[in-house]
């Protein structure tokens, strides 16, 4: 199973909105990195949620439901059913995932403009990890 983290603006949808819907196909992706990432993702791999511009945290876990499709009239974009599958124990904000030294090489750090990245399996614990202590 692989890991990934997937940024969505919460005014435009949050977290709370893939709970209330159940699922949804993650859609409207428009960077070539970020696209090849959306391939790569197999049913069953799972996902952090993370709150962009407002917020900028991992919120909760996402699990991919199904094969990626085609996206966008011409097809060549893809988008990725997922589901909700538990929310963290609480926030891991940008500003904690930049203080962690582990997590210093994670994609959301060097590649901060990708909407969608690859998370390592260490990277995957720490921020488990960094959810469940106490502020």
């Amino acid at each position: 199973m692989a890991y990934w983290l997937m940024k969505s603006e919460p005014h435009k949808y949050s977290w709370d909105d893939l709970v209330r819907d159940g699922a949804t196909d993650w859609d409207g992706v428009r960077n070539n990195a970020a696209r090849l990432h959306l391939r790569a993702m197999k049913p069953g791999d799972e996902a952090f949620f993370y709150h962009s511009n407002e917020g900028k945290a991992v919120v909760g876990i996402m699990r991919i439901a199904g094969e990626g499709k085609p996206d966008g009239p011409e097809g060549a974009w893809v988008k990725v059913p997922v589901e909700p599958v538990r929310p963290l124990p609480r926030p891991v904000t940008l500003a904690e995932i930049k203080a962690e030294p582990k997590l210093a090489g994670m994609e959301l750090i060097r590649q901060s403009r990708l909407s969608v990245s690859l998370v390592r399996d260490e990277e995957w614990k720490k921020i488990l990890s960094l959810a469940s202590e106490k502020n």
